[in-house]
């Protein structure tokens, strides 16, 4: 048999109308979507919102209750703040509520329990019936009990405290019952933005063109409508959960009208970084939208190919050659005026093409970058060299004193390239030590960090060997 069907006539409005239905308490003012006059909203990397919402209200002289709808599902109640822009000294909150027990037709029979109901019939006839449980559901019927459904179910009135979407009730005081402009604010979850690289290598591998974009996810419960938009680059600290008394941020300043470019300005704000967008955009409910953030082209970039070692080869005997170590591909760029960038680049993932031979992109790596204020650098790893491998052999491991080392290591480098290739070692050195024997020359880059630049011929090898006296 089919489910039960809730019919409500009071809600055929709902249907008709297109506008959010709510049902206001006695005497209550709604306040909907369309008494908005402006919408700012600002968001944070970490699954926050702030929202900034002006509408226009007349509200009648002395205490009232206003029912402020349409705002997000995921609000915060503790971060609400509430000001009139026209007269701010005239208004005020006595107290405020957040309903959200949502209008369903589960919620409409829980609220029915032990009350009578009508069960109508396919034939236009129905019986009283008392609900005694929406599991199953269970009806009493003339004195006996019925369980399963039994036609469609009809209530003679809807319940109270319920609301079709989630809404700001607030007892208010009002001085004067002139039109005026009250805003808003309030925190949200449910909403983040990311940003996400284009770069594109040349060649050669030495320029590269970059693009970045803004990926805003909106899960929050509302739609922000023609919002001047804010976003906040940064790690930002949010209060433990036992401390619920957090403040509705100001961040967001007033924004009037702009011209509708698509360009986002950076700023510095407080120790983050502020991106504003020029114009407006609209954010939908349940969608993820992209906007473009920067663009550079022709960026210097070096390629450094890198050979990392580990503490452990200090510490222990090694019998046989450590081989097929893999050799490590990094793109490096410096995020300066004179290479073309010079903008504070928000945290986010670097996807890397280049052209074959063919001229058709092809992906070739991708990694994370941390954010990066202007003039440092950007370092990418774009994976495993293929063609340039490494072997070490441990020559020699003696203890020579108390706590006294000597460890004498071997690198083979082979490269099978048709270009000569310049390959960086790193060695993470333990303890104290000094390098006794080399046969190349090297650099004590930290306190414990070996580093050494092996040019290694096309289609050849190199050898290096050093001898390590340590301390541990």
């Amino acid at each position: 048999m089919r489910r039960v069907l809730v019919l409500l006539v009071l809600l055929s409005s709902l249907a008709a109308g297109g506008t959010a239905w709510s049902r206001p308490g006695p005497g209550a003012q709604a306040v909907t979507q369309q008494d908005q006059r402006d919408l700012a909203i600002t968001i944070y990397n970490g699954n926050l919102g702030l929202v900034k919402d002006i509408r226009e209200v007349r509200l009648a002289a002395g205490s009232g209750q206003v029912q402020f709808m349409d705002v997000a599902a995921q609000i915060d109640p503790t971060s609400v703040h509430l000001k009139s822009l026209t007269d701010p000294a005239g208004l005020k909150i006595l107290e405020q509520n957040y309903e959200y027990d949502l209008l369903s037709s589960q919620k409409l029979m829980e609220k029915y329990v032990g009350r009578k109901v009508r069960l109508y019939q396919g034939n236009g006839s129905y019986l009283e019936a008392t609900l005694l449980s929406t599991n199953g559901p269970v009806f009493e019927i003339n004195g006996q009990i019925h369980m399963g459904h039994y036609g469609s179910v009809v209530l003679p009135a809807l319940p109270e405290n319920l609301v079709s979407q989630p809404t700001l009730v607030w007892l208010l005081r009002n001085s004067t019952a002139t039109p005026q402009r009250i805003e808003a604010s309030y925190l949200t979850g449910g909403i983040t933005w990311k940003a996400d690289y284009v770069m594109v290598l040349s060649g050669d591998d030495t320029l590269a063109d970059l693009s970045g974009w803004v990926t805003i996810d909106n899960r929050s419960g509302a739609t922000y409508r023609e919002a001047a938009l804010k976003l906040v680059a940064g790690d930002i600290h949010h209060a433990a959960e036992r401390d619920r008394g957090r403040r509705a941020l100001e961040l967001a300043a007033k924004t009037g009208a702009a011209e509708p470019t698509r360009d986002f300005t950076a700023e510095g704000f407080f120790e983050y970084h502020l991106y504003s967008l020029d114009g407006r955009t609209t954010i939908k409910d349940n969608q993820t939208k992209q906007l473009s953030l920067m663009a550079a082209n022709g960026v210097p970039v070096a390629k450094h190919l890198i050979y990392y070692g580990a503490q452990d080869y200090y510490r222990n005997y090694y019998g046989m050659p450590v081989s097929n170590q893999k050799v490590s591909v990094f793109l490096e760029i410096a995020n300066s005026q004179a290479n073309h960038l010079g903008v504070p680049l928000p945290k986010g993932k670097v996807r890397v093409y280049k052209a074959d031979r063919s001229g058709s992109q092809q992906f070739i790596g991708e990694d994370w970058i941390d954010h990066t204020p202007k003039d440092e650098r950007v370092k990418i790893k774009m994976g495993e060299a293929f063609d340039v491998v490494g072997e070490r052999v441990q020559k020699d491991w003696r203890k020579i004193g108390r706590d006294l080392y000597e460890v004498e290591w071997e690198i083979s480098l082979r490269n099978h390239k048709k270009e000569d290739v310049t390959v960086t070692v790193l060695e993470p050195v333990p303890g104290d030590w000094e390098v006794i024997r080399s046969t190349h020359p090297h650099e004590k880059v930290e306190a414990h960090t070996l580093r050494y630049q092996v040019l290694v011929p096309k289609e050849g090898a190199t050898k290096l060997s050093y001898r390590l006296r340590l301390r541990f």
